[in-house]
């Protein structure tokens, strides 16, 4: 192939990348004007959700708390703050950073689609084969992961920091943009979190993950959670465990998933040579 045919092929690749780019942005698009229209839903269901005192999160954990006799911290009927807007666009700007995100984490698996559309032509049939539920699985996970933040890490974060104060001269006025990135933060971090096995699988694919390694680094691997669970969650320890216990649980599911990986890989190879 001559060095032009080389360049156009690339060019070509570029090409391609971009109208995935394209078809992605718009799908995000067209939901995020959706999620647009659907204000109310979004904000007063949705949003402002888990400022709610009975909010399902509160009313399980305070019936947990209640049996077990400890502190009913959960059990409020009201939350000590206000949500306030102090700059002019500021509930404009909201509405549609907010619509934006909710494109995102609604359209998540059309992205995927894209992206393995993009990639699948650079892989053998065995691999897309294997490789055939990507979609379905990564999106499972995904949507997993973001219940998870939004019916346990949100409602934690709130609650606590909501009622957290330095002195009763202090009264907690939250802006609008704060209190949509506690909630933001916590779904979406979560969701991505809990990609880690689909993460571990292609890292295992092209040889840079091994079970062994995951295992020697597994003490090192506890740390970075119980940090990560520290940024993404209030500072106690209930809440920190709450987060690292699936962590770590996913962790596991993924040494064993490069397992499975290395051991289809050995048996292709094998087969190859007495094939």
């Amino acid at each position: 192939m001559s060095k032009v045919e080389k360049e156009m092929s690339f060019l070509d690749h570029l090409e391609e990348l971009r109208w995935h780019l394209i078809r992605s942005t718009l799908a995000v698009l067209i939901v995020a004007v959706a999620a647009f229209i659907a204000k109310d839903f979004i904000f007063n269901t949705i949003l402002f959700g888990p400022k709610d005192p009975q909010f399902i999160t509160y009313r399980v954990l305070c019936e947990l708390t209640r049996s077990l006799g400890f502190d009913e911290t959960f059990c409020t009927q009201e939350m000590p703050f206000i949500i306030q807007s102090r700059t002019m666009a500021g509930q404009f700007s909201a509405h549609i950073w907010t619509a934006i995100w909710a494109g995102f984490i609604i359209g998540f698996p059309y992205i995927l689609y894209e992206v393995w559309k993009f990639i699948s032509p650079g892989l053998y049939d065995n691999e897309r084969k294997n490789a055939r539920g990507f979609i379905f699985i990564a999106s499972m996970l995904f949507f997993i992961g973001v219940l998870f933040g939004y019916y346990l890490i949100a409602p934690l974060s709130i609650n606590f920091l909501g009622n957290y104060t330095v002195s009763n001269q202090v009264a907690n006025n939250f802006d609008l943009s704060s209190y949509i990135s506690t909630v933001r933060s916590s779904v979406i971090a979560c969701g991505l979190i809990f990609e880690l096995p689909i993460l571990i699988y292609f890292l295992t694919k092209i040889g840079l993950v091994t079970p062994e390694f995951m295992k020697k680094y597994r003490k090192h691997a506890l740390v970075l959670v119980l940090i990560l669970s520290a940024v993404i969650t209030p500072p106690d320890i209930a809440s920190q465990i709450v987060v690292a216990v699936p962590i770590l649980i996913l962790y596991e599911i993924s040494i064993y998933i490069s397992k499975v990986v290395l051991r289809n890989q050995a048996r292709k190879e094998k087969k190859q040579r007495h094939g």
